[in-house]
């Protein structure tokens, strides 16, 4: 399996012109996790994608936008939840998530149209951005991986303390200083997973590895 890459703040823009020609895209939700065998009887730890059929809702023109793009929406919610703008966007539908897929050619996409599973195949390698689990307030071990302090010598309460944070400066803590705080809920993207199997009456993907995010979180799959 290739070296699996995480990416925060990922952004769809920041694809290289090659990947957005050939790019297949759909949203879905995270499930769970499970157990995939493969041909030779290995053990491949997987996480299950629900992939309920997405709709386009609009395509990105350069001439009316300024770039190119294919508009997802995914789900149904009450027309009284979004505001009238958005409801006029989606043609009088309420979507729960709208998502845009950067594109270089949306001659194959209209508006309207549905995507399902089925349009990735076992073997495709892809990426997956999902909000990560929120974890709360959290010290620098956890947070940022400190080693802490002694265990000996005169040790006793600050066992897992940061430590110095002026760095000689006196009057102002410098910028960027790694120190305690809230911890997830960040947009994380993982690449070079691999979908092992494909569920088209299920709607369902398996993806080898582990996502983002919790049961339920709205997950981005496209290929790279």
């Amino acid at each position: 399996m290739p070296l699996v890459k995480v990416v925060r703040g990922h952004n769809f823009l920041d694809l290289s012109e090659s990947v957005r020609k050939s790019m297949k895209f759909i949203l879905g939700t995270k499930d769970h996790m499970t157990q995939v065998f493969d041909e030779k009887g290995r053990a491949i730890s997987a996480t299950i994608l629900k992939i309920p059929l997405s709709t386009v809702v609009a395509i990105k023109t350069k001439e009316r936008d300024g770039y190119t793009a294919v508009q997802l929406g995914l789900g149904e919610q009450k027309t009284s939840r979004v505001s009238k703008a958005v409801l006029g966007h989606g043609k009088g539908k309420a979507y729960k998530a709208l998502k845009e897929f950067p594109l270089s050619d949306t001659s194959s996409y209209s508006e309207g149209a549905t995507l399902a599973a089925d349009i990735f195949s076992p073997g495709d390698k892809v990426g997956v951005t999902a909000i990560s689990k929120g974890k709360g307030f959290q010290g620098v071990v956890r947070r940022h991986g400190f080693a802490g302090g002694p265990r000996t010598h005169g040790q006793k309460h600050s066992e897992r303390e940061p430590g110095s944070i002026g760095g000689g400066l006196r009057t102002r803590v410098p910028k960027g200083m790694r120190m305690a705080g809230r911890m997830g809920g960040d947009t994380v993207t993982v690449k070079n997973l691999k979908i092992v199997h494909v569920d088209k009456d299920a709607g369902e993907l398996y993806i080898s590895g582990a996502v983002p995010g919790r049961r339920g979180t709205l997950v981005s799959v496209f290929t790279i």
